[in-house]
């Protein structure tokens, strides 16, 4: 799988559906009012307003950062039908409270257009969307507004429908931009999110884009009033930014002879470890070569070129979702998102953060942040580097004595000042020690962090740079997991498990004969809440029904589970017809 992203449809949270394929803390951890969090650390050393006189350049670096309105003017078929409530003009005003500078507003047109000729979009809708547009312009926010999931719905279908996907598209695109032809020149058009067409090579795919970002630019052009010089947004093939992809996107914008056009690609980090499978558990040496090479691409094809780029989407594909645990821990996710800052400020790409709302990043009913210490971490990476450390987690074995243990410190360009407990400095020398990076927490600090060792976590202590936030770890008393026998169904068999202050990173699955058990055939490393999911507070672990009606009847699967403090629990489970039993090895 290349490591660039380039799935359709939704990202994750809620109903709906992905089509083949989001720290450090801070110390105000209780803060989630709106206000509290109403000017963005460093703001001052964001790009200035600029007059959208300045280059196409600078004025795409004066969008950054910028915020996607996710799941719903996009959701299917209505505004709310994917769980959000319909947008609010303070909805934009606490977007721009925050510190974002531009918002990204996603639409689907298909279920309010007549889908036969002459494509008529139901004016109802037109209103509301041009009302929307308007409560961001008039905060003061740039605008991108695109043709969203429309690209599965029925532009996928170009290449047995060719001239009607073309005429549909461009008259779809001709009442859009006469609706918003006098906009101020701070609405920004986008062609199509995530192009894609149905049973088709990359090579063909790339020619039926190229086709439809011609129509696009040449309608939107033709429509007159702003429109003749609006900066116009292109996607590279499934927004992905793979090297073919960037470079054929090159050659068409070339051939248009026009200088205000934006690039668009999103990513969602290296694919296994943004939905946690194969193994991918971790922010590792893979995963940071997948974005550096990403923006790498970017910069080489584009930026250095004047060419300006919108990174249209980021983040992890199933993270955050406060409705399900957690399949990315928590430390790692704060590592990618702390590295695409830094990576996308050298690279001078504008960032748009998908949200898809309510279980996500700000709850669209109360207008706060569902994790404010997250955000505050995503906040800080638009502008300035933050330590970090290999692990956030300590884990201590209550049935064994404690001894000293070593993390490696990740200064990014900082220096380490030292260890804290709240407002008590830890000393150095009694505490812990530092040699090079690697910093060593002594037996004795740790027994008094672990406290009565009553499993769980009881101490958080962070390590402090010269800037940006502190790195939080937790330090956590645990015994290796207790599972237990279980029967059930094909549609579900929880297993009864004492997790004992442990947490699950990752469930292998294989067969005696070494082969995959489950969906994924090409990993033993399943995906997890798709093949397997923990219930802490219920002390269960459930094998789904995706997992257990891909085992092969009457053969013994053998489960691997992993934790994150390194404890390996193995366990059988068959299934007979729909049967399912479970047992201890």
């Amino acid at each position: 799988m290349k490591g660039t992203h380039h799935p359709t449809g939704r990202r994750s949270r809620g109903p709906g559906r992905v089509l083949g394929l989001l720290l450090a803390l801070v110390t105000m951890i209780g803060v989630t009012s709106t206000a509290a969090l109403a000017a963005p650390a460093h703001q001052g050393s964001l790009p200035a307003r600029l007059s959208l006189a300045a280059s196409p350049m600078d004025t795409v670096a004066a969008m950054q950062p910028s915020w996607n309105m996710g799941n719903t003017l996009d959701a299917i078929p209505d505004e709310t039908s994917w769980g959000n409530p319909a947008a609010t003009k303070a909805l934009f005003d606490t977007i721009k409270s925050q510190g974002f500078r531009s918002v990204r507003i996603p639409v689907t047109w298909t279920d309010h257009q007549s889908s036969s000729a002459p494509y008529t979009i139901d004016a109802t809708w037109m209103n509301r969307v041009k009302q929307v547009v308007d409560w961001a312009l008039a905060d003061g926010l740039y605008v991108v507004l695109n043709v969203h999931h429309d690209s599965w719905q029925w532009i996928a279908t170009m290449p047995t429908d060719h001239d009607g996907v073309l005429a549909r598209f461009k008259a779809t695109w001709t009442q859009i931009a006469a609706t918003f032809k006098d906009s101020p020149r701070s609405l920004l058009l986008e062609s199509n999110n995530e192009p894609q067409f149905n049973n088709t090579t990359d090579a063909q795919g790339i020619q039926y884009n190229d086709e439809l970002n011609t129509a696009f630019h040449s309608v939107v052009r033709q429509s007159g009033g702003n429109n003749s010089t609006r900066l116009l947004v292109l996607p590279t093939l499934h927004t992905n930014s793979g090297q073919a992809f960037l470079d054929a996107l090159a050659a068409n914008m070339k051939s248009f002879n026009d200088s205000n056009l934006v690039v668009t690609v999103h990513y969602y980090g290296y694919y296994p470890f943004s939905v946690n499978v194969a193994g991918g558990t971790q922010f590792d040496a893979t995963s940071q070569k997948d974005m550096t090479d990403h923006f790498a691409r970017i910069r080489a094809t584009f930026t250095s070129k004047g060419i300006p780029v919108y990174n249209g989407e980021y983040g992890l594909l199933a993270y955050p979702d406060s409705n399900h645990p957690s399949r990315v821990e928590r430390g790692e996710a704060l590592k990618f998102f702390e590295r695409f800052g830094y990576e996308a400020r050298t690279a001078r790409v504008t960032t748009a953060l998908w949200d898809p709302g309510t279980f996500a990043y700000l709850n669209r009913t109360t207008l706060r942040w569902t994790d404010p210490a997250l955000f505050a971490a995503i906040r800080s990476s638009w502008t300035a580097r933050s330590g970090t450390a290999s692990s956030d987690r300590i884990f201590l074995a209550k049935s064994s004595a404690i001894t000293a243990r070593i993390l490696t410190l990740n200064p990014n360009g900082r220096t380490f000042q030292g260890l804290w407990q709240g407002s008590t400095r830890l000393t150095q020398g009694k505490d812990y020690t530092v040699s090079g990076n690697q910093l060593t927490l002594t037996a004795a600090a740790l027994t008094r962090l672990a406290g009565n060792r009553a499993y769980g976590t009881h101490a958080t202590i962070e390590a402090r740079y010269s800037g940006g936030l502190p790195w939080q770890i937790y330090v956590t008393t645990y015994d290796r997991p207790v599972l237990s026998d279980a029967t059930g169904s094909t549609s579900g068999l929880t297993i009864p498990t004492q997790y004992r202050g442990d947490q699950l990173a990752t469930m292998e699955a294989t067969y005696a004969d070494g082969s995959n058990a489950g969906p994924v055939n090409w990993s033993p490393y399943q995906e997890f809440n798709v093949s397997f999911s923990p219930d802490y507070s219920g002390d269960g672990l459930l094998l789904t029904s995706d997992f257990l009606n891909a085992l092969r009847d009457n053969t013994q699967a053998t489960l691997v589970f992993h934790f994150w403090s390194g404890a390996a629990v193995t366990y059988h489970v068959s299934k007979n017809a729909g049967s399912v039993t479970g047992t201890v090895v």
